[in-house]
C-alpha cells in the first residue's frame, strides 16, 4: 500500500533535511552553526541541537563542543543525494511552467517523496525541455 512509503519517506525526511541544509551552509559559509541551522528552518536551537545530537550518534556529521558542524562520508552521500532529488524535481516543477517560489516550495516536500522510476522520468524530461 502507499501508505507505507509515505510514512517509510517522512522517517528520513528530517534526516536528509538537516543534512542537505549543513551541507549548503558549509559551502557557502565555510561552517554549519546551530544558530544557522535553526534560523534557516525557523526553529528553536534547542530543537536543532537535539536533531544534531542524532544526527551525531547516527554518524552523519562529526561536531565537537563551541565548534562548527561538520558532515562525514555518510553524511556527505546523503546530502549530495538529496541535494540532486531536490534539483531535479525542482527543474521539472520550473520546466512545468511553474514560478521559482512555487517549485522550491513544492520540490522541497515532493523529493522525499517521490520514486526513482518517477524521479528518472523527471530528468529525462528536463533533459527534453532543455535542449
Amino acid at each position: 500500500m502507499s501508505f507505507t512509503k509515505v510514512r517509510n519517506a517522512h522517517k528520513t525526511e528530517n534526516t536528509e533535511d538537516y543534512l542537505e541544509l549543513i551541507a549548503e551552509l558549509l559551502n557557502k559559509n565555510g561552517e554549519a552553526r546551530i544558530v544557522d541551522i535553526a534560523n534557516a528552518l525557523d526553529i528553536a536551537q534547542a530543537t536543532a541541537n537535539k536533531t544534531i545530537k542524532r544526527l551525531h550518534s547516527q554518524g552523519f556529521i562529526k561536531k565537537e563542543p563551541y565548534r562548527s558542524i561538520f558532515l562525514t562520508v555518510k553524511g556527505q552521500k546523503i546530502a549530495s543525494i538529496s541535494k540532486k532529488r531536490h534539483n531535479i524535481v525542482y527543474n521539472f516543477l520550473i520546466n512545468l511552467g511553474l514560478d521559482q517560489k512555487v517549485a522550491a516550495a513544492d520540490a522541497e516536500g515532493i523529493e522525499h517523496h517521490v520514486s526513482n522510476k518517477t524521479l528518472m522520468k523527471m530528468q529525462k524530461f528536463n533533459k527534453i525541455k532543455n535542449l
